[in-house]
């Protein structure tokens, strides 16, 4: 690991708290919560992350999370990766949660928010380590199952920050939920959705024109289409990409082949995310050393991909500022404009 990528201060905008859930964690909640699973030990369940697409990562993902039952489970699981990324000098983090996944299996989200939040403000006070919570809906359910869950979502919404659409995408195009993001954005929540991971570019231009997202998770097909690509530059709409999780996924076959620095190049507000970290090999300084191993990316483009989150975050201005300001002291005691 480079030094330059150790220290650099980071935001991370992409990060589904279930996908941090790693093996040693899966067996303590099971033992925990008396929980028989069906691999034999931590390196058996491991070996399964052998995923052919992102269907097949999902099947297990939905499993490993059968283990949390209660608001400590939450609290741990969540704990666990501010732990992890606040060493990786991560100083802000916007994280996606999947209510439907626990509601579904009788989990009331009380005990879901409830543990994830009083973690997230524990990281506050210990570190400084701010976040913002993002509530996703699954894209494989119904739009009346997302429209339930913004109601139960009430008594919690000064808790959270802004919605979300993740799961499987192919089938599950941007106007499915149109409805209930409007009721959202009505509602006052920022507004994200998952396309152009395994979707093609119609569902990026889809998801900003029909769910009126502020930024793309993924986002990495808007290189099949130069329009996309130009428009995506010019509104500098920010795209929240996941390097190690794009090669996990096979969404590109090596890293040599990412589109990344492509997109950079084009003038997009690029980012660099871990998305579920324990799943695909890698946190976030992993991810900024894949790029740079893989892909050759210079210090100056990974600051400015640093830079780039710290544009689309959802701080305040001047929070954002001191962000920048320290950013840009760790590039020139580099060496880096």
């Amino acid at each position: 690991m480079s030094a330059f990528i150790e220290q650099l201060p980071k935001v991370e905008l992409h990060l589904h708290i279930e996908g941090t859930l790693e093996p040693k964690m899966v067996f303590a909640l099971a033992r925990r919560n008396g929980i028989t699973l069906d691999y034999a030990d931590e390196s058996a369940l491991r070996a399964a992350y052998d995923f052919r697409d992102l269907q097949s990562f999902l099947d297990l993902y939905y499993l490993g999370m059968q283990v949390l039952r209660t608001e400590q489970d939450y609290f741990d699981m969540t704990w666990a990766y501010l732990e992890r990324v606040h060493r990786e000098r991560v100083r802000h983090t916007e994280i996606f949660f999947d209510p439907q996944a626990h509601t579904d299996r009788g989990i009331p989200l009380a005990v879901v928010v409830g543990g994830i939040h009083r973690a997230l403000e524990q990281a506050q006070r210990q570190w400084g380590l701010s976040s913002r919570l993002i509530m996703s809906f699954l894209r494989h359910l119904s739009e009346e199952a997302a429209f339930d869950t913004l109601r139960q979502a009430e008594p919690f919404r000064h808790l959270l920050a802004g919605i979300g659409l993740d799961s499987s995408e192919r089938g599950n195009p941007p106007a499915k939920f149109s409805r209930v993001y409007a009721l959202a954005w009505e509602q006052g929540y920022r507004l994200v959705a998952h396309a152009g991971e395994e979707g093609p570019a119609s569902y990026i231009s889809d998801a900003l024109d029909l769910l009126r997202v502020e930024r793309i998770d993924h986002g990495v097909a808007a290189t099949q289409d130069p329009a996309l690509m130009r428009r995506l530059a010019r509104e500098r709409i920010p795209l929240t990409v996941c390097p190690l999780s794009n090669l996990r996924l096979r969404v590109v076959q090596d890293m040599a082949d990412h589109p990344m620095l492509t997109l950079l190049a084009e003038g997009l507000c690029v980012t660099v995310n871990s998305d579920d970290p324990a799943y695909f090999g890698g946190y976030m300084n992993a991810n900024y050393q894949a790029l740079q191993d893989g892909l050759g990316a210079s210090d100056g483009e990974l600051l400015q991909m640093a830079l780039n989150s710290v544009e689309a975050c959802w701080l305040s201005p001047e929070e954002k500022a001191a962000l920048v300001r320290d950013i840009r002291a760790h590039g020139q005691a580099f060496g880096v404009a």
